[in-house]
């Protein structure tokens, strides 16, 4: 297999597995639907607006910029996504399950219904994220900001929140059984309903 600098870039070459890194590549505004990256470095890549829609996506992406890209029904798992730009970007139905996210913004984005679990979304942002019916289980939470987030019914059961930002929440009828909260910020969060952690009981 061959490297960014040994062959052009083309979408025929990257379906037909010639090349094993598009690190630092420009993909802005390319369709790449459907396509397989499972075998492919996309580590500082550019795919602002790209169309990555139901792509295979379980490699590093490591500080891509994916501001605006779509990612519908996209598999993100176990995905390296830290230092990643997902401004805009939109996940409806992509799988996150055991990404690596840490300290990256998601903020504003909606991931409804979205396959998060054993992510690690440690100090992340996803302040008024959309996060309906989500699940979050045993994922890692702490520092995060959830502040505004919408979590109705979402599964955060046996997740780690500790030192994370609830602050006016949306947490009706959330399963939140099993979680580590020590430190977390829960002001004006709606806890209606809510399954609370055994110390809440």
């Amino acid at each position: 297999m061959m490297g960014l600098r040994d062959v052009s870039i083309d979408i025929e070459s990257i379906r037909a597995g010639q090349i094993s890194s598009l690190a630092g590549a420009d993909l802005e505004g390319w369709d790449l639907r459907g396509m397989d990256f499972s075998q492919v470095s996309l580590q500082g890549s550019r795919l602002g607006g790209a169309d990555l829609r139901q792509a295979i996506l379980r490699t590093n992406l490591q500080g891509a910029d994916l501001t605006g890209a779509n990612l519908g029904g996209a598999d993100l798992r176990n995905a390296n996504l830290r230092g990643a730009v997902l401004l805009g970007s939109r996940l409806v139905g992509a799988s996150l399950a055991g990404a690596f996210l840490p300290g990256v913004v998601l903020d504003h984005l909606d991931l409804a219904g979205g396959d998060l679990r054993g992510s690690d979304l440690r100090g992340a942002s996803l302040r008024q994220t959309s996060l309906q019916a989500a699940d979050l289980s045993s994922s890692n939470l702490s520092g995060a900001d959830l502040s505004g987030a919408d979590l109705e019914e979402a599964n955060l059961g046996g997740s780690l929140l500790r030192g994370a930002n609830l602050t006016r929440a949306n947490l009706f009828c959330a399963q939140l059984t099993g979680c580590a909260w020590e430190g977390a910020l829960w002001d004006q969060a709606c806890l209606e309903g809510t399954i609370l952690p055994n110390p809440y009981r």
